[in-house]
């Protein structure tokens, strides 16, 4: 089964399978990986981040971000004249072993934190690649540091995400419909959460019935700890949970029962096969918006609107940036410390991040390729009302683009 996507101007763009071919994505993955290490003269690439392992093998890690922090990690060592490459796993059983690399690349696992992990590894990376060939590394450990002259003998290694970026930022149909499989099972999960939303209700019970209900229906990961953010009522009351004087967010959830009115700002993601899930609304506990909170949410489509407006293939960052700010009367329609919108895939945030403190130069000079996935979540902020935010994935195509979320916006949506 399969359904044809298209852009916003109707034309029909692509043929996504409901679910992805897992052997047809792991081999045009490594394929475009492997262009991309050709055409910056990396021989060999050293992968730890747990989304580019995912990206590299299709190993689906049941830890992903979470894993960041945990000495069992899985690592992948890509080399550019092999098609397939070598996974080392704390563990082979269940999903995170459900991949199409081949039992003579999968190894053991790495201990990479431990000085007596990074010497067994200088001899693995001897073994395997050839002397005085140019590596790159996604990250370094404190043990790796240590000793890198033991792992790096041509030298110090180049950064990976140069090569690694540009191959994850064009989609294939594989990939997109594994993110738009991990949308539907985050958005039919969350169905089943807002109908349980009322007075007294914790914000853990919310997270305890969404993640239950994410793996009933076939997540392989909880990327995040679930967001059921209670949004103050004026900006000086949330001032003091930030560096920046403005409005915090996220913060993790907490048992403190929820009470009528709470405005809730939701932020959750899980994965499917290794791949993302990004999912954001504005909740009310217990009551209907009030007009002024309905004006706020219209306002926000219409940012929304106008920044769909210019989202197309050879538009740039700023092109998007600049519309938000038009249509929000001069000012950023979104936090300080935010970003208007990402890139999502193995990991729920990737490049571009439109709108950083990068610059706007920096946004001007990054073009959107079609097949690249964005996801847009303005913020429009207002004080007395807790504010409004939700978050939409498109596609980008050639003449325009394609939204492959459909969630409604209640309790919104009444103007």
């Amino acid at each position: 089964m399969s359904a044809t996507l298209t852009t916003s101007g109707g034309t029909a763009l692509l043929d996504v399978p409901d679910l992805p071919d897992r052997h047809r994505m792991y081999r045009e993955c490594g394929s475009r990986l492997r262009d991309s290490m050709s055409a910056r003269g990396v021989d060999a690439l050293i992968l730890l981040g747990n989304g580019n392992v995912v990206y590299a093998t299709g190993a689906s890690w049941p830890l992903l971000d979470a894993g960041l922090s945990h000495v069992e990690r899985p690592v992948a060592v890509v080399l550019a004249d092999d098609e397939h490459p070598h996974l080392f796993m704390p563990f082979r059983e269940g999903s995170a072993f459900d991949t199409e690399v081949p039992a003579d690349h999968v190894h053991g696992p790495l201990y990479l934190e431990f000085d007596e992990g990074v010497e067994y590894f200088a001899t693995v990376l001897a073994s395997l690649v050839p002397a005085g060939a140019a590596v790159a590394v996604d990250e370094l450990t404190g043990a790796m540091r240590r000793a890198a002259g033991r792992l790096f003998p041509a030298g110090p290694p180049s950064d990976a995400a140069q090569v690694i970026g540009p191959a994850k930022l064009v989609k294939t149909v594989d990939q997109i419909a594994a993110v738009r499989k991990a949308c539907r099972i985050t958005e039919q999960a969350v169905a089943d959460v807002y109908r349980s939303l009322a007075p007294g209700v914790r914000q853990m019970d919310l997270s305890a019935q969404f993640v239950r209900r994410a793996f009933e229906l076939g997540a392989t990961t909880n990327m995040i700890e679930a967001i059921w953010q209670v949004m103050p009522t004026t900006r000086d009351s949330g001032a003091v949970w930030t560096t920046t004087g403005d409005l915090a967010l996220p913060l993790l959830p907490t048992e403190k029962e929820l009470v009528e009115g709470d405005v809730l700002w939701t932020d959750i993601s899980i994965t499917y096969e290794g791949y993302c899930s990004d999912w954001g609304r504005t909740w009310i506990v217990g009551r209907e918006p009030t007009d002024r909170q309905e004006a706020q949410f219209a306002q926000w489509r219409h940012v929304l609107d106008a920044v769909l407006a210019v989202t197309k293939a050879g538009a740039t960052s700023g092109d998007l940036a600049r519309a938000a700010i038009a249509a929000n009367g001069g000012a950023k329609p979104w936090l300080p410390h935010f970003y208007l919108g990402h890139g999502i895939g193995t990991n729920a945030a990737e490049m571009p991040m439109i709108g950083t403190d990068l610059g706007e130069e920096f946004d001007d000079n990054f073009v959107f390729p079609a097949g690249m996935l964005l996801v847009l979540e303005p913020v429009i902020w207002e004080d007395g009302t807790g504010g409004y935010r939700s978050e939409e994935i498109v596609v980008i195509t050639e003449d325009g683009y394609e939204s492959i979320t459909d969630c409604p916006y209640a309790p919104y949506g009444r103007i």
